[in-house]
């Protein structure tokens, strides 16, 4: 039976088109025994309760999964995978979460505040649940500071601090393939 892994896109236009080759090579590099599902996130980006339907899009597949579920995503799907996860009860169990490149969002806008963790967020993760991060040095998109305050809020997550390879990781997740493949060994230490 396959191991399933859950893909959350980024956001933007063309979010979803733009990660598929991230996807395709998850898939490639993870090969037989995981299926990685990619559904396309359904909500305008410019409406202010987007980020609510992105959520609750995040919660019905989660919620369609078996235990054992592994969740990725990136950028602004990252995000919101933990902005969910700290925010709600999940009855599926999860086996690890893998996050390329998430915002870690802040400032007063108004558009921003539905996407800001709520205080005290690390503390609601679930913490039995292997947490790791990946960043390249050269994201033109993401301030690589966003990491660093990801690194701060959670000490016991997994960080991996990539040279080069821009916010898109040259298209290339073999890295957080090996993770995923490793992820029983994380769950034993």
């Amino acid at each position: 039976m396959s191991k399933r892994v859950l893909f959350i896109q980024g956001g933007g236009n063309g979010g979803y088109k733009a990660d598929v080759q991230m996807v395709t090579s998850l898939q490639a590099a993870l090969s037989t025994g995981y299926q990685v599902h990619y559904p396309q996130m359904l909500a305008d980006e410019t409406a202010p309760d987007f980020a609510p339907q992105w959520l609750r899009q995040i919660s019905e597949q989660v919620a369609a999964a078996k235990d054992g579920l592994i969740l990725a995503g990136h950028s602004l799907g990252a995000s919101l995978l933990i902005k969910y996860l700290s925010e709600n009860t999940v009855k599926t169990r999860i086996a690890g979460v893998f996050l390329v490149a998430p915002p870690f969002w802040n400032g007063d806008a108004d558009w921003v505040q539905p996407l800001k963790l709520q205080e005290g967020f690390a503390e609601r993760l679930p913490g039995d649940i292997p947490l790791f991060f990946y960043q390249c040095r050269d994201d033109e998109v993401v301030p690589f500071d966003h990491f660093t305050r990801y690194r701060q809020q959670l000490p016991r997550a997994v960080f991996r601090e990539l040279a080069s390879g821009g916010h898109q990781l040259n298209d290339d997740l073999s890295v957080v393939a090996a993770d995923i493949k490793e992820l029983t060994v994380y769950k034993n230490e």
